[in-house]
């Protein structure tokens, strides 16, 4: 048997069936994936920023980086305060700078209120430093053997041909067989963004594993019936037991149920924290359709083929939407069907295309 059929072979597997040696052989592909996607050469500077759960990956990362005999540096968020960071310092900042990265990754665990820190991180990223970074907050063993050994010529493929099909979008309905019923309208001016996981050109970036097209819709009505919350609460609760139940119009929440009221109070409590944030601010399709259940892990799970929404930040600056938040949760209904302008291009989470 020849090493590539091997190597198929090891990638067609489901991740609950690998032996431990197959579970870390797929680590280090999906580490290796990671580097591909960034498009890293020998003439790049890496700049890594992990903290010390997640320093294993990093290390895999960091290792892939210089295989391709690029410089890399390791900093982690520990050593910028204590955990939840909540301000982007100016010592990370300037070490950022110090560094005059050209490729950066942040691979780190998610922790209440840091997202008031990773918010104008990123546009400081893409925008001021035109690094092009692979976001992977929430990554874990797990994801790196699974949606980060993905296909990426497919998602590619793919996830373009969905972006050319929506930029235009006037209205989007969903359903799912769960009970979620949302409709949502789009401002003309504000930009759809093609998540597809090829990062190659100063400024790119996008959450790794990845696969999906998101933008600020205009409205949103209708009921979201959520089985994975983002943010803090992905890690916190995993795949939920009891479904939330969101209710939203004119793209603002008005009421959240769950049988587990205690999560439905907390997200409640949380969203209705600050200005809109309880307003939606992102609708996206998710694009990896080597995805098949489920983790539990909203950096995997939201790009499931369907429909996620996220509620608070809009991402002002890659959407053009002309509003601000600083809270910013996914939200993931399964097993959607998608019509765009009456054209169905799911059905039951299977692309009809």
């Amino acid at each position: 048997m020849s090493n590539q059929t091997v190597f198929a072979e090891l990638l067609a597997k489901d991740v609950a069936q690998l032996t431990p040696e197959e579970f870390e052989q797929r680590v280090q592909i999906g580490a290796e994936s990671a580097v591909q996607c960034m498009g890293v050469t020998a003439h790049d500077r890496v700049f890594i920023i992990t903290d010390y759960a997640r320093q294993g990956i990093a290390r895999r990362v960091a290792n892939a980086v210089l295989a391709c005999h690029a410089d890399v540096t390791v900093r982690f968020l520990e050593h910028y305060g204590e955990r939840p960071l909540t301000v982007f310092s100016d010592e990370l900042r300037g070490d950022l700078i110090s560094a005059r990265p050209t490729v950066t990754f942040y691979i780190a665990t998610a922790q209440p209120g840091e997202i008031a820190f990773r918010i104008p991180l990123l546009p400081f990223l893409a925008q001021e430093l035109k690094v092009r970074h692979g976001h992977m907050i929430g990554i874990d063993e797990n994801l790196m053997a699974e949606g980060m050994c993905a296909d990426y010529d497919e998602i590619f493929s793919l996830t373009n041909q969905v972006y050319d099909l929506v930029r235009g979008a006037q209205t989007i309905h969903v359903t799912s067989a769960k009970g979620s019923n949302v409709t949502a309208t789009f401002h003309k001016d504000w930009r759809w963004v093609p998540c597809h996981g090829r990062y190659h050109q100063p400024g790119a970036w996008g959450n790794l594993p990845e696969g999906e097209v998101y933008t600020a819709p205009a409205t949103v009505d209708g009921v979201l019936v959520c089985d994975v919350l983002g943010d803090y609460f992905s890690e916190k609760y995993g795949v939920l037991e009891q479904p939330v139940v969101i209710a939203v119009k004119d793209g603002f929440i008005t009421d959240i149920t769950s049988e587990n009221a205690a999560l439905a109070q907390e997200l409640r409590d949380y969203l209705f924290s600050v200005p809109n944030g309880n307003r939606a601010g992102e609708f996206a399709i998710g694009t990896l359709t080597s995805l098949k259940k489920l983790a539990g892990n909203l950096l995997q799970d939201e790009k499931m083929p369907g429909l996620h929404v996220a509620f608070g930040n809009p991402y002002p600056h890659f959407t053009g939407a002309d509003w601000d938040a600083a809270v910013h949760v996914d939200v993931i209904p399964s097993c959607c069907t998608i019509e765009v302008d009456g054209r169905v291009i799911m059905r039951e989470g299977q692309f009809t295309i």
